[in-house]
């Protein structure tokens, strides 16, 4: 049964951490000197008690409010749900996405859906060979009536960027792209200026059509903290695209089937919040670690990921478990993260690249052959 967005709101008051509750407590305990020590006791634990009951409450709230945007993004991206789940981890995560798909597979609808659900701000940048890096960030320009300089932003002053065949713009202007990608700001004529906060890239990029295109340099891909591939939809949900799109004259599936906002711009960064507290035990750490530090030395694989890997891998398995309704971050998560956040940071010998055998498969032979801790 759908949910209201009004029932799904979380309330940004109630923090996350539990500071408040046990100084409370404190100030309570002390001012009850003669109170036995048992009983002392007992108003600590109640106090803790409270303190995870509210958290667990949190961590439900969130859950909920990200499952309704998902079921609201599969309204109009029909049989992507793999693809819509790893952008919204991705956003709750506080990372940024790059799609890979042929054309016509809903790369750029998906954004724009995502937009729709979302009442931030969103801005799209079509790439082609003769973007300027100050198409993107902006450039300062003289006005007469005060004869002075004034900035004008550029279309990255913004939430959600939609980077559109990132791959037909020249290195340069794909460099102009990565400071505010790590920095989450842009330097404009000396002046170092944020970007509003959530924010997020997401890039598209044809796979097929490689004629006119520049590769994106690594560190560049290494930004991204994932990389998700479009595939062709099954038979019975191209059959139903097919229908919701020609039961009228607009040819826009959005126009449509318009999508609730369920988003405030204040709501994501409380999701991110709780995602980024959402407990871990060591031994999974560790796993997901070594996930990342064995693709340096695997058979088949001629680079392996950085650092980096692990920290978004980590990242994003807390976003994956807590759009699933987990109250921890379990081997499971760990694994459905690993290929996402990986496949984009490693690359193939030669020899396996010329029996036809890709990324994905080796990878999913590491993930099959190192042993996950037992909870």
């Amino acid at each position: 049964m759908s949910q209201s967005p009004s029932d799904l709101e979380l309330n940004l008051d109630e923090p996350v951490s539990h500071t408040t509750d046990i100084a409370a407590a404190t100030d309570t305990l002390e001012t009850a000197a003669e109170v036995k020590p048992s009983a002392v006791q007992a108003n600590a634990d109640h106090a803790d008690a409270n303190t995870t009951s509210k958290a667990e409450q949190q961590r439900a709230r969130a859950s909920r409010l990200m499952q309704a945007v998902r079921d609201e993004l599969d309204k109009v991206v029909i049989g992507q749900t793999a693809t819509v789940e790893g952008v919204l981890c991705t956003l709750v995560a506080a990372g940024h996405v790059l799609l890979e798909g042929v054309p016509g597979l809903g790369k750029t609808l998906l954004v724009r859906a995502l937009a729709q659900c979302f009442s931030g701000q969103f801005n799209r940048i079509q790439f082609t060979p003769d973007l300027m890096p100050s198409d993107v960030t902006g450039h300062a320009i003289y006005d007469l009536h005060s004869e002075q300089f004034k900035l004008r932003k550029g279309p990255a002053f913004t939430h959600l960027l939609l980077a559109d065949e990132i791959n037909r713009a020249p290195a340069k202007t794909q460099a102009a792209l990565l400071e505010v990608m790590q920095e989450r700001s842009i330097t404009l004529e000396g002046r170092s200026l944020p970007v509003p906060q959530p924010f997020m890239v997401l890039a598209t990029q044809n796979p097929i059509e490689q004629e006119g295109t520049y590769p994106l340099p690594e560190a560049e891909l290494d930004r991204f903290m994932v990389k998700l591939q479009i595939d062709y939809p099954e038979e019975h949900e191209e059959q139903r695209l097919v229908r919701e799109v020609t039961r009228s004259a607009q040819a826009d599936i959005l126009e449509n089937t318009p999508l609730r906002t369920l988003l405030q711009a204040r709501d994501v960064q409380a999701l991110q919040k709780i995602a980024s507290t959402l407990p871990i035990d060591d031994h999974i750490l560790n796993y997901a670690v070594n996930l990342v530090r064995l693709t340096r030395k695997w058979p088949g694989l001629s680079s392996g990921a950085g650092p980096r890997a692990s920290i978004d891998l980590v990242r994003y398995a807390r976003a994956y478990a807590l759009l699933h309704g987990h109250a921890f971050v379990t081997p499971d998560d760990i694994k459905s993260s690993a290929l996402n956040v990986l496949r984009h940071r490693v690359h193939l010998s030669a020899e396996l690249e010329i029996e036809g055998l890709q990324i994905e498969q080796v990878l999913q032979q590491l993930l099959n052959q190192v042993p996950a801790p037992r909870l």
